[in-house]
């Protein structure tokens, strides 16, 4: 992922080469490739009186995160943004160049009575990233690419605690899940990262990497995909 202009990050071979080299690189696999069913938590939250919850979220580029979820039905809001540092250092050159504490990260606002805190986070882990891969997402390198949970309360905390265990408890993944359960605050990113996914379908990136993300959800998660995303630019 990389600034409109800037540096291409981590070298970014176009999708049709990569397509033509073939598997050998499989730290350029498709999303497609890595997406997995897993099974719901057996612990989760319930709506109660609330009409609104706010999740934040890690899981590599946040452009594809993102666009995920603003394809999930009972989203509201899924803003790109970072998460774990400072007010001062968020701000993507830094970020990226990994002279900051902070995750590429997404706050995700959603209705409980329509999607529970726990579905949310299995989204995350299904069709998102893959949660096992340490500092990094694909070709994307870097502790500011670390699969993290940043729980805006202790029942989330405990939800996002359980669901990791009954994951590595059941073998849901082939290696261990490293998702690092993290508090600080969130602080958007700049304005040409929000809705990137869906003002830049060709990108290169995004055609690769996070389309077929959205072809999982829809694959794996038919009740909860909306195929009309929720955009920052409408709220």
């Amino acid at each position: 992922m990389t600034r409109p202009g800037s540096r291409s990050r981590s070298l970014l071979l176009p999708a049709a080469l990569l397509l033509i080299l073939g598997g050998g690189l499989t730290m350029f696999r498709s999303a497609a490739e890595e997406a997995r069913e897993i099974p719901p938590p057996a612990i989760d939250g319930t709506a109660g009186p609330r009409v609104s919850e706010v999740a934040v979220l890690a899981g590599g580029c946040f452009w594809g995160v993102q666009g995920v979820f603003q394809h999930v039905a009972g989203v509201t809001s899924a803003v790109s943004g970072y998460a774990g540092g400072t007010e001062k250092s968020a701000k993507y050159d830094a970020v990226s160049a990994g002279l900051t504490d902070h995750a590429e990260a997404v706050r995700v606002v959603f209705d409980p009575r329509v999607i529970s805190y726990g579905r949310v986070l299995q989204i995350l882990f299904s069709v998102i990233h893959d949660p096992t891969q340490l500092d990094r997402q694909g070709p994307d390198i870097g502790r500011h690419y670390r699969s993290s949970i940043f729980p805006q309360n202790e029942e989330q905390a405990r939800i996002a605690r359980a669901y990791i265990a009954q994951l590595d408890e059941t073998k849901a993944y082939p290696a261990k899940i490293v998702t690092k359960i993290e508090s600080g605050a969130f602080y958007p990113a700049e304005p040409y990262h929000q809705d990137f996914m869906v003002r830049n379908p060709r990108h290169p990136y995004i055609a690769f990497h996070d389309l077929p993300k959205v072809e999982a959800l829809k694959r794996f998660f038919p009740d909860r995909f909306r195929a009309d995303p929720v955009l920052v630019a409408k709220n």
